[in-house]
């Protein structure tokens, strides 16, 4: 740091700044060297030469050359702070401050266990998104890094938002300028709208009680309360957090009005980015019709803690056992789609008083792994080294693939949001933790166990999970109904006969069973 006497800083939980002593310092006008510089400070690690100019330049005619013209403007700037810059032939790495690294312990962190001024000074810093003006849309491994970042920037918010608002409660003034930022990054959230009111109505009856206020006479109103709903329409994409057994961030969402529905978590999914997503609008939009949906970010996925060590079978049950009592749900149909049919079959075996019907689509009791067939497990597993190199990047083969295993009757638009759900949902190392961790599921022993009435529907060409998958667990589970859909696609998509039969199955299931 220059003989400790002038701090230099990189500010990225924003548009990108460095500041000396506090006082910006000139950038480059290459895009590029400003995010090379952002990346290295970021990373605070070791690249190699060859693995930069992949990132950044596999289009020029030298890219090594043009590496070495970034890096001596990237000196430039650093200026005295130079030798934070450390570069040989062969590597590069940057050693220096940035806001966002008083961040990112955050964001596996307890945030109950923090202090409320750290999480206030870490909030303060939070500028903006994540290099907010840093979009370099070329560059397709610094954009799934940045995103992926951004995410996390974002999870690291609302959390501290949401545990200052509960924690200041009782302190209304403090409070309320966290429950309006909260209500910026979440506007439809109808609850947190009605308890702002309520906030705000206790910093007026104070300032009114305050001794020689204008408002302490005969002829003052009294405070207005909170009686009145905040919003008449839906939450829709208003997202609540809560905690697992181990501490883990769970966020999740309720839509609607009617006998609920649990969806159990699977994984890519994210609350509020598949609304806009033609893979999962009109899931949500047709359950919520007639429903309350009742819908939870699976740990490591969308708005849920991303990056936690325990991702075991027993863990994803456990959480679903913490959204339940979060939620405040007594009784309602659980919904299990793909492998959270496995762990819904073990939450209606351990809470048969909840369950007023369970309903599992496209499910399977045994993982890949678990099934035992050789030539099965050598293509998974090579399709699960490919996710972890080319997961959320926009590779053509390998969207195209694994979009069309997915769903096989996607369009060009489908092929486009599941990039953008690939890399908003879900990181690459996680993706493949969570697939190996499925990979070893099996209930089979727990088939028998279920006392609740289930409906069992499968894609009749489902190409992940086959559809003796799902009738293998409707034959084990007594007096289970199964439905085959003529469809290929393991999502079904909106518009095809397959997706509204399932709908009305689903309607005449509960119809049925919710009243009992």
């Amino acid at each position: 740091m220059n003989g400790g006497q002038h701090m230099l800083e990189l500010r990225v939980l924003g548009d990108f700044q460095v500041v000396r002593d506090d006082q910006p310092v000139d950038l480059p006008p290459s895009r590029k060297t400003r995010a090379l510089l952002a990346y290295l400070a970021v990373t605070a690690r070791q690249h190699q030469r060859e693995r930069l100019c992949e990132i950044f330049w596999d289009i020029p005619d030298d890219p090594r050359g043009a590496l070495r013209w970034s890096l001596s403007k990237i000196r430039q700037v650093l200026g005295g702070d130079g030798l934070a810059l450390v570069a040989d032939r062969n590597a590069v790495a940057l050693n220096i401050d940035t806001d966002y690294a008083r961040l990112a312990p955050l964001v596996k962190a307890d945030l109950s266990s923090r202090t409320s001024e750290e999480l206030e000074a870490v909030l303060a810093s939070i500028r903006g998104g994540f290099l907010a003006d840093l979009s370099l849309e070329r560059c397709f491994d610094y954009e799934s890094w940045r995103q992926a970042i951004a995410s996390e920037v974002e999870i690291v918010e609302l959390g501290i938002l949401r545990e200052l608002v509960e924690r200041l409660a009782d302190q209304p003034r403090r409070a309320l300028p966290f429950a309006q930022r909260l209500r910026g990054l979440v506007p439809d959230d109808a609850r947190l709208a009605a308890e702002i009111e309520a906030l705000e109505d206790r910093v007026r009856s104070a300032t009114a009680q305050a001794p020689g206020s204008a408002s302490q006479s005969s002829s003052a109103r009294p405070p207005q309360t909170a009686s009145k709903p905040a919003s008449s329409q839906d939450p829709g994409r208003a997202v609540q957090f809560c905690r697992a057994l181990d501490g883990t961030r769970l966020a999740y969402a309720s839509t609607g009005s009617g006998p609920a529905i649990l969806r159990a978590a699977h994984w890519m999914s994210h609350l509020t980015f598949d609304w806009d997503s033609p893979i999962w609008r009109h899931w949500m939009r047709e359950l919520s019709r007639q429903n309350r949906l009742v819908r939870y970010d699976e740990r490591c996925n969308g708005l849920s803690q991303r990056h936690v060590v325990d991702i075991s079978f027993e863990t994803m049950l456990s959480d679903l056992e913490c959204v339940v009592e979060a939620t405040g749900l007594d009784r309602f149909t659980l919904l299990g789609l793909s492998q959270s049919c496995a762990v819904s079959i073990a939450y209606a075996i351990r809470h048969p008083e909840r369950v007023s019907g369970m309903i599992l689509y496209g499910g399977y009791v045994k993982g890949w792994r678990a099934r035992g067939d050789a030539g099965e497990i050598a293509t998974r597993e090579a399709a699960a080294t490919l996710m972890r190199e080319s997961w959320g990047k926009p590779n053509p083969m390998f969207r195209q693939a694994f979009c069309s295993m997915f769903i096989p009757g996607a369009t060009h638009e489908h092929f486009a949001w599941m990039d953008d759900l690939m890399l908003r949902t879900v990181s690459p190392d996680d993706a493949w933790r969570l697939q190996s961790s499925f990979s070893v599921i099996d209930v089979s022993d727990l088939l028998d166990k279920v006392r609740v009435p289930t409906l069992v529907l499968h894609a009749r060409d489902d190409n992940v999970a086959p559809v003796e998958s799902g009738r293998t667990m409707a034959a084990g589970i007594p007096g289970a109904r199964f439905i085959e859909l003529e469809s290929q696609n393991h999502i079904l998509l909106e518009g095809e006969p397959a997706f509204e039969e399932f709908i009305d199955h689903v309607r005449a299931f509960i119809a049925e069973t919710a009243g009992g």
